[in-house]
């Protein structure tokens, strides 16, 4: 069974834009200290190292087997949800006092005894 997932959001593309903007800093870094603008010259540094931190992240995230993502739809055990480590597995279905129950996934309500969520069209454990 096909599910929607988090995509692949951090992409090479972000790399490559990052790379850009570290080249964007060194330049920016250049031609500070070539006017004599002294302090602006940092300006260009932080934006170098926020630049690097992205670009690794970025080309990490692209080329990984488990990446972070928007969404994504896979089929069952293709590739499992990141955040499932952090946040703790899906589960059961949630109960509100009255009986009514809401999607694990994404937490819409779900009516009656239906074995797939009315929103996200997830199946229910």
């Amino acid at each position: 069974m096909k599910s929607i997932k988090p995509g692949r959001a951090p992409s090479f593309m972000g790399g490559i834009v990052s790379i850009a903007a570290a080249v964007f800093g060194v330049i920016w870094m250049i031609i500070a200290v070539y006017i004599g603008a002294g302090a602006f010259s940092l300006v260009g540094l932080v934006v170098v190292f926020i630049a690097i931190v992205q670009a690794v992240y970025n080309f990490r995230n692209a080329t990984s087997k488990n990446r972070y993502s928007a969404f994504d739809i896979t089929e069952d055990g293709e590739e499992p949800d990141p955040l499932d480590g952090r946040f703790g597995g899906a589960g059961e279905p949630r109960r509100e006092s009255g009986g009514s129950r809401f999607c694990p996934y994404c937490g819409a309500k779900v009516k009656g005894d239906y074995k797939y969520c009315n929103s996200c069209g997830r199946e229910l454990p």
